[in-house]
Protein backbone atom coordinates (compact mmCIF):
# COMPACT_ATOMS: atom_id res chain seq x y z
CA UNK A 1 0.00 0.00 0.00
CA UNK A 2 1.38 3.51 -0.74
CA UNK A 3 1.98 5.98 1.86
CA UNK A 4 0.76 8.95 2.00
CA UNK A 5 3.65 10.73 -0.55
CA UNK A 6 3.35 14.11 -2.00
CA UNK A 7 7.34 15.25 -2.20
CA UNK A 8 8.90 11.93 -3.42
CA UNK A 9 12.68 12.13 -3.63
CA UNK A 10 14.68 10.68 -6.08
CA UNK A 11 16.17 8.15 -3.58
CA UNK A 12 12.48 6.88 -2.07
CA UNK A 13 11.56 6.46 -6.08
CA UNK A 14 14.58 4.04 -6.67
CA UNK A 15 14.02 2.05 -3.22
CA UNK A 16 9.93 1.61 -4.32
CA UNK A 17 11.24 0.45 -7.80
CA UNK A 18 14.24 -2.16 -6.09
CA UNK A 19 11.97 -3.74 -3.45
CA UNK A 20 8.55 -4.47 -5.23
CA UNK A 21 6.50 -5.40 -8.12
CA UNK A 22 3.66 -2.95 -7.67
CA UNK A 23 1.77 -0.40 -5.50
CA UNK A 24 -1.60 0.04 -4.36
CA UNK A 25 -2.03 4.31 -4.03
CA UNK A 26 -4.39 5.73 -0.98
CA UNK A 27 -4.49 8.81 -3.96
CA UNK A 28 -5.39 9.15 -6.70
CA UNK A 29 -1.78 11.33 -7.91
CA UNK A 30 0.32 8.73 -7.03
CA UNK A 31 -0.28 6.57 -9.77
CA UNK A 32 0.72 8.80 -12.58
CA UNK A 33 4.39 10.39 -10.40
CA UNK A 34 5.16 6.02 -9.71
CA UNK A 35 4.24 4.92 -13.23
CA UNK A 36 6.30 8.17 -14.76
CA UNK A 37 8.91 5.94 -12.54
CA UNK A 38 7.83 2.76 -14.46
CA UNK A 39 6.39 1.43 -11.32
CA UNK A 40 3.52 -0.14 -11.71
CA UNK A 41 0.85 0.99 -9.85
CA UNK A 42 -3.20 1.05 -8.79
CA UNK A 43 -5.32 3.73 -7.23
CA UNK A 44 -7.76 1.94 -4.95
CA UNK A 45 -8.81 4.70 -2.65
CA UNK A 46 -8.41 6.10 0.58
CA UNK A 47 -10.09 3.88 3.72
CA UNK A 48 -11.01 7.02 5.51
CA UNK A 49 -13.30 7.89 2.89
CA UNK A 50 -15.20 5.10 3.72
CA UNK A 51 -14.93 5.84 7.51
CA UNK A 52 -16.15 9.06 7.65
CA UNK A 53 -19.81 9.30 5.92
CA UNK A 54 -20.07 11.89 3.31
CA UNK A 55 -23.39 13.44 4.85
CA UNK A 56 -22.12 14.72 8.42
CA UNK A 57 -24.79 15.16 11.79
CA UNK A 58 -23.53 18.22 12.95
CA UNK A 59 -26.32 18.40 15.16
CA UNK A 60 -25.62 15.00 17.09
CA UNK A 61 -21.69 15.99 17.36
CA UNK A 62 -22.83 19.09 19.44
CA UNK A 63 -25.29 17.29 21.37
CA UNK A 64 -22.52 14.58 21.96
CA UNK A 65 -19.89 17.46 23.36
CA UNK A 66 -23.14 18.70 24.99
CA UNK A 67 -22.43 22.09 23.01
CA UNK A 68 -25.50 24.28 21.87
CA UNK A 69 -26.63 24.02 18.26
CA UNK A 70 -26.83 27.88 17.49
CA UNK A 71 -22.99 29.01 18.85
CA UNK A 72 -20.48 29.42 16.65
CA UNK A 73 -17.51 26.89 17.46
CA UNK A 74 -13.72 26.01 16.33
CA UNK A 75 -11.84 23.31 16.79
CA UNK A 76 -8.30 23.47 17.59
CA UNK A 77 -6.58 20.58 16.73
CA UNK A 78 -2.95 21.12 17.39
CA UNK A 79 -1.52 17.42 16.81
CA UNK A 80 -1.12 14.15 18.17
CA UNK A 81 2.34 14.15 18.65
CA UNK A 82 4.79 15.25 21.56
CA UNK A 83 6.40 17.78 19.24
CA UNK A 84 3.11 19.12 17.90
CA UNK A 85 1.78 20.16 21.48
CA UNK A 86 4.95 21.58 22.07
CA UNK A 87 5.48 23.77 19.17
CA UNK A 88 1.63 24.34 18.36
CA UNK A 89 -0.55 24.09 21.18
CA UNK A 90 0.35 27.62 22.82
CA UNK A 91 0.07 29.04 19.72
CA UNK A 92 -3.45 28.01 18.81
CA UNK A 93 -4.67 29.08 22.15
CA UNK A 94 -3.13 32.20 22.07
CA UNK A 95 -4.89 32.56 18.72
CA UNK A 96 -8.15 31.14 20.19
CA UNK A 97 -7.97 33.99 22.60
CA UNK A 98 -7.26 36.34 20.16
CA UNK A 99 -10.30 34.83 18.42
CA UNK A 100 -13.20 35.53 21.30
CA UNK A 101 -11.41 38.98 21.94
CA UNK A 102 -12.65 40.05 18.53
CA UNK A 103 -15.46 37.59 18.27
CA UNK A 104 -17.41 37.55 21.88
CA UNK A 105 -19.10 34.53 21.35
CA UNK A 106 -17.39 31.92 20.20
CA UNK A 107 -16.48 28.57 21.72
CA UNK A 108 -14.19 26.18 20.94
CA UNK A 109 -13.34 22.89 21.22
CA UNK A 110 -9.61 20.99 21.92
CA UNK A 111 -9.40 17.30 21.77
CA UNK A 112 -6.35 15.87 23.10
CA UNK A 113 -4.59 12.67 23.98
CA UNK A 114 -5.01 12.09 27.86
CA UNK A 115 -0.97 12.14 28.01
CA UNK A 116 -1.34 16.00 26.70
CA UNK A 117 -3.99 16.95 29.09
CA UNK A 118 -1.56 18.45 31.84
CA UNK A 119 0.69 20.26 29.92
CA UNK A 120 -2.32 21.94 27.52
CA UNK A 121 -3.90 22.88 30.78
CA UNK A 122 -0.75 24.35 32.06
CA UNK A 123 -0.49 26.27 28.72
CA UNK A 124 -4.65 27.63 29.18
CA UNK A 125 -2.83 28.42 32.45
CA UNK A 126 -0.03 30.60 31.66
CA UNK A 127 -1.83 32.85 28.98
CA UNK A 128 -4.69 33.47 31.61
CA UNK A 129 -7.59 31.30 30.23
CA UNK A 130 -9.37 31.02 27.22
CA UNK A 131 -13.52 32.20 27.51
CA UNK A 132 -15.36 29.40 25.55
CA UNK A 133 -12.62 26.91 25.82
CA UNK A 134 -13.82 23.21 26.21
CA UNK A 135 -10.74 20.69 26.10
CA UNK A 136 -11.79 16.98 26.02
CA UNK A 137 -9.91 13.66 25.97
CA UNK A 138 -10.27 12.09 22.63
CA UNK A 139 -13.32 12.78 20.06
CA UNK A 140 -11.30 14.64 17.47
CA UNK A 141 -13.36 13.07 15.18
CA UNK A 142 -16.65 14.26 16.85
CA UNK A 143 -14.89 17.66 17.41
CA UNK A 144 -14.67 18.00 13.77
CA UNK A 145 -18.05 17.00 12.84
CA UNK A 146 -19.24 19.59 14.99
CA UNK A 147 -17.04 22.49 14.17
CA UNK A 148 -17.63 25.34 11.93
CA UNK A 149 -14.33 25.95 11.31
CA UNK A 150 -10.94 24.55 12.56
CA UNK A 151 -7.34 25.64 13.10
CA UNK A 152 -5.08 22.42 12.53
CA UNK A 153 -1.68 20.95 12.46
CA UNK A 154 -0.75 19.83 9.11
CA UNK A 155 -1.48 15.98 8.76
CA UNK A 156 -3.89 12.99 8.50
CA UNK A 157 -6.16 15.45 10.52
CA UNK A 158 -6.74 17.78 7.53
CA UNK A 159 -8.08 14.71 5.32
CA UNK A 160 -10.29 14.03 7.87
CA UNK A 161 -11.60 17.66 7.88
CA UNK A 162 -11.46 17.53 4.12
CA UNK A 163 -13.93 14.44 4.42
CA UNK A 164 -15.95 16.43 7.44
CA UNK A 165 -16.21 19.27 4.59
CA UNK A 166 -15.14 21.77 7.03
CA UNK A 167 -13.09 25.29 6.26
CA UNK A 168 -9.75 24.76 8.01
CA UNK A 169 -6.51 26.77 8.95
CA UNK A 170 -3.66 24.74 8.13
CA UNK A 171 -0.55 25.35 10.87
CA UNK A 172 2.93 23.87 11.23
CA UNK A 173 5.56 24.59 13.74
CA UNK A 174 9.21 22.51 14.78
CA UNK A 175 12.57 22.71 15.05
CA UNK A 176 14.43 25.08 12.61
CA UNK A 177 17.26 22.82 12.10
CA UNK A 178 14.33 20.27 10.89
CA UNK A 179 12.65 23.20 9.13
CA UNK A 180 15.25 23.45 6.40
CA UNK A 181 16.17 20.03 6.07
CA UNK A 182 12.58 19.65 4.92
CA UNK A 183 12.47 23.09 2.68
CA UNK A 184 15.44 21.72 1.09
CA UNK A 185 13.32 18.04 0.00
CA UNK A 186 10.37 20.07 -0.98
CA UNK A 187 9.16 19.37 -4.24
CA UNK A 188 5.55 21.25 -4.57
CA UNK A 189 4.31 23.97 -3.33
CA UNK A 190 2.09 22.82 -0.78
CA UNK A 191 2.25 21.50 2.63
CA UNK A 192 -1.42 20.41 3.50
CA UNK A 193 -2.77 17.40 2.19
CA UNK A 194 -6.19 19.27 1.15
CA UNK A 195 -4.26 21.96 -1.53
CA UNK A 196 -1.97 18.84 -2.83
CA UNK A 197 -5.34 16.97 -3.68
CA UNK A 198 -6.33 19.65 -5.02
CA UNK A 199 -3.72 20.99 -6.48
CA UNK A 200 -4.62 24.95 -5.64
CA UNK A 201 -3.94 26.99 -2.54
CA UNK A 202 -8.04 26.16 -1.15
CA UNK A 203 -7.08 26.45 2.24
CA UNK A 204 -4.59 28.94 3.86
CA UNK A 205 -0.87 27.52 5.15
CA UNK A 206 0.58 29.18 8.17
CA UNK A 207 3.96 27.48 8.21
CA UNK A 208 7.32 28.33 10.78
CA UNK A 209 7.70 31.78 11.72
CA UNK A 210 4.57 32.69 9.39
CA UNK A 211 2.40 31.13 12.07
CA UNK A 212 1.61 33.44 14.50
CA UNK A 213 -0.95 33.47 16.95
CA UNK A 214 -2.20 37.03 14.87
CA UNK A 215 -2.17 35.05 11.55
CA UNK A 216 -3.64 31.93 12.72
CA UNK A 217 -6.74 33.95 14.35
CA UNK A 218 -6.95 36.56 10.96
CA UNK A 219 -7.43 33.82 9.05
CA UNK A 220 -9.59 31.12 11.01
CA UNK A 221 -11.88 34.38 11.70
CA UNK A 222 -12.14 35.33 7.90
CA UNK A 223 -14.22 31.64 7.32
CA UNK A 224 -16.08 33.02 9.47
CA UNK A 225 -16.80 35.86 7.63
CA UNK A 226 -17.15 34.70 4.22
CA UNK A 227 -20.21 31.73 4.03
CA UNK A 228 -20.17 31.88 0.58
CA UNK A 229 -16.16 31.03 0.55
CA UNK A 230 -17.23 28.36 2.78
CA UNK A 231 -19.75 26.57 0.51
CA UNK A 232 -17.59 26.75 -2.41
CA UNK A 233 -14.50 25.15 -0.29
CA UNK A 234 -17.47 22.56 0.80
CA UNK A 235 -18.69 21.82 -2.67
CA UNK A 236 -14.97 21.18 -3.89
CA UNK A 237 -14.44 18.37 -0.39
CA UNK A 238 -17.34 16.32 -1.63
CA UNK A 239 -16.23 16.15 -5.17
CA UNK A 240 -12.63 14.72 -3.47
CA UNK A 241 -14.79 13.10 -0.95
CA UNK A 242 -16.26 10.97 -3.38
CA UNK A 243 -13.29 10.85 -5.78
CA UNK A 244 -11.36 9.05 -2.80
CA UNK A 245 -14.54 6.86 -1.91
CA UNK A 246 -13.55 3.86 -4.47
CA UNK A 247 -14.26 0.24 -3.50
CA UNK A 248 -11.27 0.06 -2.32
CA UNK A 249 -11.59 -4.03 -0.79
CA UNK A 250 -12.23 -4.81 -4.46
CA UNK A 251 -9.96 -3.01 -6.36
CA UNK A 252 -7.34 -4.31 -4.30
CA UNK A 253 -8.32 -7.73 -4.50
CA UNK A 254 -8.18 -7.36 -8.41
CA UNK A 255 -5.15 -5.64 -8.23
CA UNK A 256 -3.26 -8.15 -6.14
CA UNK A 257 -4.99 -11.55 -8.29
CA UNK A 258 -3.17 -10.05 -11.35
CA UNK A 259 0.09 -9.75 -10.10
CA UNK A 260 -0.17 -13.34 -8.75
CA UNK A 261 -1.09 -14.42 -12.03
CA UNK A 262 2.04 -13.01 -13.96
Amino acid sequence: MCPSIWAWRPERVETIRQSVDHVLCVFPFETELLERHKIAATYVGHPLAHKIPQVIDRDAARKALNISLDTTLVALLPGSRKSEIDYLALRFLKAAKLMATRQPGLQFILPTLPAFLPAIQAMVQQIGGVPGLQICEGQSHTALAACDVTLIASGTATLEAVLFKRPMVIAYNMHALSWQIMRRKKLQPWVGLPNILLQDFAVPELLQEAATPEALADETLQWLANPDMVRTLQARFEALHSLLKMNTTQLATDAIEKILAY
